[in-house]
């Protein structure tokens, strides 16, 4: 309660790196805040192009079933892969000023977590533009595996961001393995498409459980499994008090190296 006391003491200037990070992500683009929109959608086209001209699916209407969590699987590799640096980015308040270090990476997850909001506005454009439609009824899970990723994040980034004080190539090890974590993740394919044999070992990648959540919302538009959201729930909280708890141990060395 002490640590969720002092971060709301610290509430504005949270929120004001969040403003700062929205602002410079795109500053100096043409297009600027536009990319919020255009990103998702060019790797959507990609990636239906790929999955369904090239290597061609079974699963109906694929740019939705792919689209729906594609938005989700982007807000969580940006995060933890952006993240990672957000300690050694601000390195000049870190050893000037005092305020809690955890604030770093929560606006960062934060910003990206607005980004993620913003392209839910293009997803929920195509489902009304298409004429597919949703389910009220399971929309009203949406803000829960929203918090539920947001915190499965905010774990991830407040351990890799303290990691990566000690260790620098860890910032490029991570832009590796995400690439390899969004293959070992059902993105561009259904769970039910891996062999018996291995649906236990997929069960235990964080993310499975949360994209599922989304897809069973927005493209099978049925209230998510409760198994599901149970398991994202816990996995969410044990990356967050890991996370907390690393990050804590490790930011008594952070002036010192940096």
């Amino acid at each position: 309660m002490k640590f969720l006391k002092e971060i709301y003491e610290y509430r504005e200037m949270i929120f004001s790196l969040v403003r700062r990070e929205l602002r410079g992500r795109y500053k100096g683009s043409v297009l600027g805040f536009l990319w919020t929109f255009l990103n998702p959608l060019l790797q959507l086209a990609v990636y239906t192009m790929v999955f369904s001209v090239i290597m061609r699916t079974n699963v109906q209407q694929y740019y939705l079933f792919l689209f729906v969590a594609l938005v989700p699987w982007i807000f969580f590799s940006t995060s933890l892969n952006g993240g990672c640096t957000c300690i050694m980015a601000n390195a000049e308040m870190v050893k000037k000023i005092y305020f809690p270090r955890e604030v770093m990476p929560i606006s960062f997850v934060a910003s990206c977590f607005v980004n993620m909001l913003l392209s839910f506005v293009v997803v929920f454009g195509v489902l009304l533009v298409t004429g597919y439609g949703f389910n009220p009824l399971a929309l009203l899970f949406m803000p829960l595996i929203m918090a539920i990723e947001f915190l499965l994040a905010l774990g991830m980034v407040l351990l890799a961001s303290a990691l990566t004080v000690y260790f620098r190539d860890l910032a490029y090890i991570l832009s590796i393995l995400t690439m390899a974590w969004q293959f070992l993740t059902p993105v561009m394919y259904a769970s039910s498409m891996l062999p018996q044999k291995l649906q236990v070992v997929w069960r235990l990648n964080p993310m499975t459980p949360v994209v599922e959540a989304y897809r069973a919302i927005l493209y099978y538009k049925q209230i998510p499994d409760i198994g599901t959201l149970g398991s994202a729930f816990v996995l969410g909280l044990v990356f967050l008090g890991v996370g907390e708890l690393a990050f804590r141990k490790l930011q008594r060395g952070f002036a010192e190296e940096m």
